[in-house]
């Protein structure tokens, strides 16, 4: 069968499915091998898994920063995602407002407050063994859903229609000389006409990438989400650190920022939103790699079958492999970013978990 298997990293639950289910090829959008290598050992694990793909005949081909900086590519899936439009009206997206109270244990045989849970970590009065203060921290015996990652189905077919918002949209690091992709470059600046709500923003990145169950997201201090707009959104797949530099934005979208430029940038006024750094590239192998290139090898598998066959069948497995029309893409279901978010399964936050009756 001809066949390719697309993921964002080539891992060794990756390399275990495309033997396991034969495909020819595996498009893997980071490159394992990123330095010159003098050997190739199975004493490393990404060496390892390549050495076990090349044993069963399987190619590994990484576009990367080929697919970030072509027009059509993840920069502008990304864009596409952030000026979107929901089926929908778009949401009244709100965050929670009321500051937490201290949490007590009202898990008591009559109803009300009992006294509070010991905490490990309150610091008490060796003489009297009693805590220095009365306001208790939050119990850590809590229970936490096993880490959680973007849907798969949900990265196949989202919700969200082209743009119904008026915008411009420019490349950041654009790529001189090339005359056949005028807008080839890395990054892209999105300028609303209208400055939009950032809830709403919020919202379309969360349908865009398959709904994950949290992302970080960083705002000046002082400022809530519900009352900021943005008008400017400088957009970098994976690490966004050295296309993003010196960008003036109102938002930065990206898989991932350094503590202290996710610090500068709201400083200085700015708001940011981080995926976890393959989470902005994912959805692009499913929603548009994918068919883009189960399209392309489609023409290019009849040309080479009709020259062949042209030509003369040459060599043993030729004729077999002429006779199947064929071409299979598929996504990885093993390929996940490494980070999960993990959910408080609590139905109060703050209340202590593991203190039952009786």
């Amino acid at each position: 069968m001809n066949s390719v298997l697309l993921t964002v990293d080539l891992t060794k639950a990756v390399a275990d499915e495309a033997i396991e289910n034969n495909h020819c090829v595996v498009v893997a959008y980071h490159p394992i091998i990123f330095r010159g290598l003098k050997a190739l050992t199975l004493a490393d694990s990404q060496q390892q898994s390549l050495l076990r793909l090349a044993l069963e005949g399987i190619s590994v081909y990484s576009p990367h920063t080929a697919v970030d900086a072509a027009p059509g590519g993840v920069g502008d899936w990304l864009a596409d995602i952030i000026t979107g439009t929901l089926s929908e009206p778009e949401p009244a997206t709100k965050t929670a407002t009321e500051t937490a109270k201290p949490a007590l244990d009202t898990d008591s045989s009559d109803g009300g407050p009992s006294e509070p849970v010991d905490d490990p970590f309150l610091e008490k009065d060796v003489d009297q063994k009693t805590p220095k203060q009365k306001v208790k921290r939050m119990s850590l015996a809590r229970t936490y859903s096993r880490p959680t990652y973007p849907e798969p189905t949900e990265l196949e077919q989202t919700d969200l229609a082209p743009s119904s918002a008026s915008h411009k949209r420019t490349v950041i690091h654009p790529i001189i000389g090339v005359d056949a992709f005028p807008n080839a470059g890395m990054g892209r600046l999105v300028t609303f006409s209208h400055p939009q709500p950032l809830t709403h923003l919020i919202e379309r990145i969360a349908r865009g990438v398959g709904n994950p169950k949290g992302f970080p997201v960083a705002i000046p201090q002082k400022r809530q989400v519900e009352d900021i707009q943005i008008k400017t959104c400088a957009i970098c797949a994976g690490s966004g650190g050295s296309v993003l530099k010196d960008v003036e934005a109102d938002l930065f979208f990206t898989g991932e920022l350094s503590h202290h430029e996710a610090l500068a940038a709201t400083e200085r006024g700015a708001s940011v939103v981080t995926l976890f750094h393959s989470n902005t590239e994912r959805g692009f192998l499913h929603s548009v790699l994918r068919e883009k290139l189960t399209g392309v090898l489609k023409q290019e598998w009849e040309k080479v079958r009709a020259e062949v066959k042209r030509e003369g069948v040459r060599g043993d497995g030729w004729e077999e492999a002429l006779d199947d029309e064929g071409v299979l893409v598929e996504v990885s279901e093993r390929d996940r970013d490494p980070f999960g978010i993990v959910i408080l399964q609590s139905d109060q936050v703050g209340k202590p978990i593991g203190r039952g009756k009786g």
